[in-house]
């Protein structure tokens, strides 16, 4: 399904990202450069958060897009199956002070228990305390809002295997591959998702990462081609700002075949 690797459309995210940081953070030039060479360590997003943000200022900082821009992908996934009356399980991974997670518990027509998790205990505050003074009402009275500190590479530690139904990357592994030590992480997120997600469930990474990249890299981090393989498949999300958009799909081995 992919094709040779594409260097080009692997490199050039950095500039962007450069200018997105630039742009919230105006007044921290060093923090810029240290963000984009050091986006796989937990002090460096601290800082980030610490620095550009506050209770009294809070405004959600979304990487590539918001919620709205992808609400019709993420809601259908949520509902239940015919034969079952039971709320859906959703992570939004790396959620730094991203409003994706509380997006979808406001949104969600069916009852689903959102944990939005990430290795900043910065960022888990800031969201934490937003959704106190400003409280969010669910889209459905059985719904759920979780904010959790933790290492998404060790995601089994903190929930069960076959337990969740969804997971959302919007920008997580992106900014690990970028990253100058963070590729071997990222596959081992990848791997650790499919292992916590139910034989039905699914994980959805957003990228703006050409699929003749990704789609190999997913493969190979995976298990490769082989009978065990995952599941993978891709679908343009669209352009903004001149920057075209890839939602990836991964089920786990089960569904694959």
């Amino acid at each position: 399904m992919a094709v040779a690797f594409n260097r080009l459309a692997f490199t050039r995210l950095p500039t962007r990202i450069r200018s997105a940081v630039a742009a919230v953070c105006r007044h921290h030039n060093s923090m810029t450069t240290d963000l984009i060479n050091n986006m796989d360590k937990k002090e460096t997003w601290d800082r980030f958060y610490q620095e550009n943000n506050g209770v009294r200022n809070f405004k959600n900082f979304e990487w590539f897009f918001g919620f709205d821009a992808v609400r019709d992908l993420i809601l259908p996934l949520l509902q239940p199956q015919q034969s079952s009356d039971a709320a859906g399980r959703a992570l939004d991974l790396g959620c730094g002070t991203s409003a994706l997670g509380p997006g979808i518990f406001r949104h969600s027509p069916w009852p689903v228990h959102v944990t939005c998790a990430d290795i900043s205990p910065v960022a888990v505050r800031l969201l934490k305390e937003q959704s106190k003074s400003k409280p969010i009402q669910p889209g459905h009275p059985s719904s759920s809002l979780t904010f959790l500190e933790m290492d998404c590479s060790v995601l089994q530690t903190q929930f069960e295997l076959g337990s969740l139904d969804l997971i959302i990357d919007k920008g997580t592994t992106d900014a690990l591959l970028r990253s100058r030590e963070g590729r071997a992480k990222a596959g081992q997120i990848l791997r650790e998702c499919l292992g916590v997600l139910q034989q039905s469930g699914c994980l959805l990474q957003f990228s703006d990462e050409d699929p003749d990249a990704r789609m190999l890299w997913l493969e190979r981090e995976s298990g490769g081609l082989g009978e065990r393989a995952a599941g993978i498949g891709v679908q343009e999300v669209g352009v903004l700002r001149g920057v075209c958009y890839y939602c990836y799909l991964i089920t786990p081995p089960s569904r694959a075949h």
